[in-house]
């Protein structure tokens, strides 16, 4: 690359090692975008097995740090996805059993473990980070941490997956980014006939998100949203109902107790949005499926990595992978 040793925002350099290693991003994407990714610092919440598909694709885009805050222990449930935990580490704690094979990734990228509980963080803690995913966290505790990031300018994402459904909620604040416009240009000469080419104008926008509160505080009854649930799908109502379950309960819907958790979400199912949502979209919302970790935790990587490079339009603000549907879409909620 022709540009090594120029420095990124932090006063640092590429080293020969990195150029070479993301030579072919910063060919996608740009230097500066890379600069920009090469000084986040990323802080992970939950490293179950969405967690472990989102470490992965941010240590590989070459950020400065990923912390991995987790105090639960590698489970049997969690075989079904969460690759960075080797199988003998059934028992330890799923931060630090995680980190050799996510260091292997990536080398250059620092990784620390952290087994401390989440909702015994201050908020002071949050600001330290450029990025804060939260997975598995209950409601509340989502909220409080989106909360003290806004005060901080800290971006926020909270994702999970049950099963085979999953969500990817983001709240960048005011965030300003670079498109590229298409735009057609003349290229014929003068008396000749008009020919044109299209070509991409980068173009500096910028996009407003609301709190995660927001989203919880939606009324889903509204006959206005009701009506386009055909068109779009009934994701929303699911990501409720499996939110205020893990809120009544204290964890998610259990593979063990499938049966009795069933009936559970029924209920739930059945006091808001009775008659749209069948009684089989809960049948695959236990533990967690390896290809809808993939899928989500695929598409979280990409947006922290659009958020942080300031590069392309970010999600505005929820994406679902819907398993009826058998693909992803984007809801507006909250603005």
């Amino acid at each position: 690359m022709s540009e090594m040793g120029v420095k990124n925002t932090n006063s640092t350099e590429f080293t020969v090692e990195e150029a070479e290693l993301y030579d072919r991003q910063i060919r996608l994407w740009g230097l500066e975008s890379q600069k920009r990714i090469r000084t986040s610092r990323i802080l992970l919440c939950g490293i179950n097995g969405l967690g472990a598909e989102i470490s992965k694709n941010i240590i590989l885009a070459g950020v400065k740090s990923v912390t991995f805050l987790d105090h639960k222990v590698v489970s049997e449930a969690d075989r079904c996805s969460q690759f960075l935990a080797p199988v003998s580490a059934l028992g330890q704690n799923r931060a630090e059993a995680s980190l050799a094979r996510a260091q292997a990734l990536n080398p250059m990228v620092e990784l620390k473990a952290d087994k401390d509980v989440v909702s015994e963080k201050p908020d002071v803690f949050f600001t330290s980070f450029d990025v804060v995913i939260v997975i598995e966290a209950p409601r509340k505790e989502m909220i409080r941490i989106n909360n003290a990031c806004r005060m901080s300018g800290v971006k926020f994402f909270a994702t999970d997956v049950w099963g085979m459904f999953g969500y990817c909620f983001a709240d960048l604040q005011e965030h300003e980014f670079i498109e590229d416009v298409f735009k057609h240009k003349v290229i014929s000469k003068e008396n000749e006939k008009i020919k044109t080419e299209l070509v991409a104008v980068p173009t500096k926008k910028t996009l407003l998100f609301p709190p995660f509160q927001d989203v919880f505080e939606f009324d889903c009854r509204k006959h206005d949203y009701i009506k386009t649930i055909k068109r779009k799908g009934y994701a929303l109502l699911m990501f409720m109902i499996l939110h205020q379950f893990r809120e009544d309960h204290k964890r998610d819907p259990c593979y063990t107790k499938a049966p009795e958790d069933r009936n559970i979400l029924l209920q739930y199912r059945d006091e808001l949005a009775p008659g749209i949502i069948p009684d089989d979209a809960f049948i695959h919302v236990y533990a967690q499926i390896c290809p809808a970790a993939a899928i989500v935790g695929g598409v979280v990587g990409q947006e922290v990595i659009k958020s942080v490079s300031q590069k392309e339009a970010p999600h505005h603000n929820l994406f679902f992978f819907d398993p009826e549907r058998g693909d992803g879409y984007i809801e507006t909620i909250g603005i």
